[in-house]
């Protein structure tokens, strides 16, 4: 089976992990106010996991409506300490601020994926890590958002696990994978077993 599979997402790193499991695919982004539904999920008490999940197909299904031959791969990672959602910092102090109030605590990464075609999602899984940061210093973590700031301002909770951002933490439980932003041995699973990928 020959299926064009696209990628409904802006991110790199979710690209190059593709890329490097050697998964052909083209790249279509999609445009959803994530915000908007986000808050609107929040304010119907719906879960992190929920959140996440439900942008992820929302963005598949942009993206299919367009391409209604094509398996699309949505995808969302959502950061959640307790009930609270972690957006990405808009600025240095937003990001301090975040690292903050992580320090010290378990929080989870919720990384959604839904595969969408043939007019409906066919597949959909969201990864769990749970992350424990450590209790840096107020002058650590300022200093780290002063060195790092040009790449954690895309990054939700303001750090990132593959720089120097793995200094942040005393203990991490879950698939790596999952911290980048993708299911990524799930997804292969499926397309493998669809026959999209040789088995």
């Amino acid at each position: 089976m020959s299926d064009l599979i696209i990628l409904a997402s802006g991110s790199k790193i979710r690209a190059q992990l593709l890329e490097n499991a050697r998964v052909g695919f083209e790249t279509s982004v999609a445009r959803v106010d994530e915000e908007a539904i986000r808050a609107s999920l929040q304010a119907e008490q719906a879960s992190p996991r929920d959140i996440a999940d439900t942008l992820a197909e929302m963005k598949a299904q942009r993206v299919a409506a367009r391409n209604p031959d094509a398996l699309v791969i949505g995808c969302d990672q959502i950061l959640a300490l307790g009930q609270d959602i972690y957006s990405k910092p808009q600025n240095p102090d937003e990001a301090l601020a975040q690292l903050k109030s992580l320090r010290g605590q378990k929080h989870q990464l919720l990384s959604a994926a839904v595969i969408y075609g043939e007019g409906k999602p066919l597949w959909r899984h969201v990864g769990v890590v749970r992350l424990f940061m450590r209790d840096a210093s107020n002058a650590y973590l300022a200093d780290y958002v002063d060195r790092n700031w040009d790449s954690i301002q895309h990054s939700v909770g303001a750090y990132k696990l593959e720089e120097e951002g793995v200094r942040l933490f005393a203990r991490i439980e879950g698939d790596y994978f999952n911290v980048l932003g993708l299911p990524l041995l799930e997804l292969l699973s499926y397309l493998t077993l669809r026959g999209t990928l040789p088995s």
